[in-house]
């Protein structure tokens, strides 16, 4: 964890990297911001690392074994001071990490994606992420919800989606995992996001037109032969409701309304995760 501190009273504010050890794109970006000796003009900056014993042990012959070392450490930030027996690499890098956390103002979680998808931000379950978002302006697609059923994200954390807390987060999926483009999008949506802090407001470049969007079905997989009907891409909108999207076992997965956006398809799911989230187009660009 780096922290950089201005002379000029201002916001905490954090960028996160490395959630899960096989994802550098985050990683890379904010080395760069340290070589570069970046400082805020106002209030604090940090710039957390998050599982490194997880990135530590990254092989390009089997990239997925280092996402973590014992357990997802994106479900784990709900109430761990009730578990104090479990011995999990995660979740002691959670316990050490989350009073300091608990004082971050604006907060942007960097992350990428195993299966091809359009760029986009989670703004969480609370109109304070999704106003965030929009702020930052870009990747185009800005996507609420309400997280997994395995446990609760960074950005879900109480600290950020109370209304009584001005503190707010989002989170960053850049793109494919390991592609330059990723990269490219990680970079972009970073200065974007500290410019709102640099500058009090959007960054001046022009952003996109942003769809925000609201999933409203989060579809578990609860047998070990859920199947798409075909190699949909992430962030495509299905015309027709009642569309057969997917079948898990002898269940029919078919869109519950027309113009359904798909969050994430995830083509190897397990039993019991996430196979795809259905959202509703709250807003189209005019």
């Amino acid at each position: 964890m780096h922290q950089v501190r201005s002379p000029h009273a201002g916001p905490h504010v954090a960028i996160t990297a490395l959630m899960h050890g096989n994802e550098y794109a985050g990683a890379i970006v904010l080395a760069d911001l340290l070589r570069l000796g970046f400082a805020p003009r106002q209030g604090t900056l940090s710039l957390i690392f998050l599982n490194l014993e997880a990135f530590s042990r990254f092989s390009p012959t089997n990239p997925i074994r280092s996402r973590f070392m014992d357990e997802d450490m994106n479900r784990l930030w709900g109430n761990v001071h009730g578990n104090l027996s479990r011995p999990s690499s995660e979740e002691r890098r959670v316990r050490q990490l989350l009073p300091y956390i608990e004082t971050v103002d604006r907060l942007l979680d960097l992350h990428s994606m195993l299966w091809p998808a359009d760029p986009l931000i989670l703004a969480g379950p609370s109109q304070k992420g999704i106003d965030l978002a929009v702020r930052t302006g870009t990747p185009a697609l800005v996507i609420a919800d309400s997280g997994h059923s395995a446990g609760p994200r960074l950005i879900d954390l109480p600290h950020f989606t109370r209304p009584d807390s001005p503190a707010c987060a989002c989170l960053l999926e850049g793109g494919q995992h390991w592609s330059y483009a990723c990269l490219e999008t990680t970079r972009k949506t970073v200065s974007s996001f500290l410019a709102i802090s640099e500058k009090d407001r959007k960054a001046t470049e022009p952003h996109p037109p942003q769809i925000i969007a609201e999933v409203t079905h989060r579809v578990t997989a609860q047998t070990g032969l859920f199947t798409f009907t075909q190699s949909f891409h992430g962030g495509d909108i299905i015309a027709t409701r009642g569309t057969l999207i997917a079948t898990d076992g002898n269940d029919e997965i078919r869109t519950p309304y027309d113009n359904c956006l798909l969050v994430m398809p995830n083509f190897r799911t397990a039993r019991h995760h996430t196979a795809v989230r259905l959202a509703r187009v709250q807003s189209m660009p005019t």
